[in-house]
């Protein structure tokens, strides 16, 4: 949603109108619960979905406003930021606010901290401006209050409420609540902010993961699996030596490889609350299709800081398949990486995924003097001389990480 958004469209408003904020009340705590409520839902704000929604929708209800908005941007970026917020949407006039009527939007840049309306701003000339004339009015807003916060890190943020014609302007009650409630919000605003750089370095990771081909599953203390990622996902789907239970939990084909399983999954958990949980352990899995057998390590995790909620993972299970296939991507990226030719890249492939010389050649249908020949241009490109010191090269390459 546009940076430059600053209020929105008209709601049906509440049958109930609240009672008037007292200003003393606000300063004083005299609210009591309804204040602890209000201020809860901002702090829990990042963690919902979409935020700020319930927190939006109780400040809609004690403003008596049709629509409460809340922008969040970066500075000098003409992108649209994101917006939350509680009322009717008019797709067709936000389509024309955003790709028009922003520009020339004189209700922005306010005092930091100042709780205002365009009228203080701007003065009687705005309700002759294009923005009201030709957006707010048809929407039936008449009265608009608006606050601006901006945070260390050079993130702004807009807070708009909105009400119709005929309704009574905002009052000095309605502007304590909100002089009362920007810090608070500034505070959660620089939350979501870590939150969403945590969640950008977790996705980078999590990918990374998936392209190297390597199954993630993580246990809680319980021996429950918590999350698991895609590699993992569709190892466990192929049912093929290994697959999730009837009750959740990972069973394998063989009774024997089953026990050393939970064997290594209790042995990791129970290591896992101590300062130095140890060395990971692994086993191999034996698939029943006669593809070679997966591997598996346990590893336990370190605890953490504060008390356990239940939800941590205590160890983590990694699944390696070997005849997982590389992703066309990292066969151009190699490729390009090494000067190689397509035919070249597709031998070392093969070999670095452990098939020998001979076997390659069958897989790629060409003569193993071809093969030999392929390999002697490989060797002379690369620097190497050996096929054990290619596929090092190959798997120490930062095409893998594409």
């Amino acid at each position: 949603m546009s940076a430059n958004v600053r209020y929105l469209h008209n709601a049906a408003r509440p049958a109930r109108r609240p009672p008037p904020v007292d200003p003393g009340h606000v300063v004083a705590g005299l609210e009591g619960q309804r204040l602890n409520v209000l201020l809860d839902a901002i702090y829990e704000g990042p963690a919902t979905r979409p935020a700020w929604e319930e927190a939006l929708r109780q400040l809609q209800q004690r403003l008596d406003a049709s629509h409460v908005a809340l922008i969040v941007r970066r500075p000098a970026d003409d992108q649209f930021g994101t917006m939350a917020h509680v009322g009717t949407e008019d797709a067709v006039a936000m389509e024309s606010y955003t790709k028009h009527l922003f520009a020339v939007d004189p209700f922005v840049d306010l005092q930091e901290g100042e709780v205002v309306t365009p009228e203080e701003l701007i003065g009687e000339a705005w309700l002759d401006s294009a923005i009201y004339r030709d957006y707010l009015k048809p929407l039936d807003v008449r009265h608009l209050l608006g606050a601006d916060l901006r945070t260390a890190d050079g993130i702004e943020c807009q807070l708009r409420a909105t009400r119709p014609h005929g309704a009574e302007p905002f009052g000095e009650g309605e502007r304590s609540l909100l002089r009362f409630l920007l810090p608070h919000l500034k505070r959660s605003i620089r939350q979501q902010v870590q939150l969403d750089a945590l969640e950008s370095e977790r996705q980078l990771f999590a990918g990374t993961v998936n392209r190297l081909s390597l199954g993630v599953i993580r246990l809680a203390a319980s021996g429950s699996i918590l999350d698991m990622n895609d590699e993992a996902r569709r190892i466990l789907a192929e049912r093929d030596g290994i697959a999730l239970g009837l009750g959740g939990g990972l069973n394998t084909d063989s009774t024997q490889e089953k026990r050393e399983l939970l064997r290594l999954i209790d042995n990791a958990i129970a290591r896992s609350g101590k300062p130095s949980p140890g060395l990971a352990e692994a086993m191999p899995i034996t698939r029943p299709s006669g593809r070679a057998r997966l591997g598996v390590l346990v590893k336990p995790l370190p605890p953490g800081p504060w008390p356990d909620s239940g939800r941590r993972p205590a160890a983590v299970l990694y699944l390696r398949d070997p005849e997982a296939s590389v992703p066309q991507a990292s066969q151009e990226l190699a490729r390009r990486l090494l000067g190689l030719t397509r035919v070249e890249t597709r031998l070392a492939m093969f070999l670095t995924d452990g098939h020998s010389l001979d076997e390659t050649a069958d897989l790629m249908n060409i003569r193993r003097n071809t093969a030999r020949t392929h390999l002697r241009s490989i060797f002379s490109k690369t620097g190497v001389t050996r096929q054990t010191m290619l596929v090092r090269l190959m798997l120490k390459s930062v095409f893998t990480l594409a």
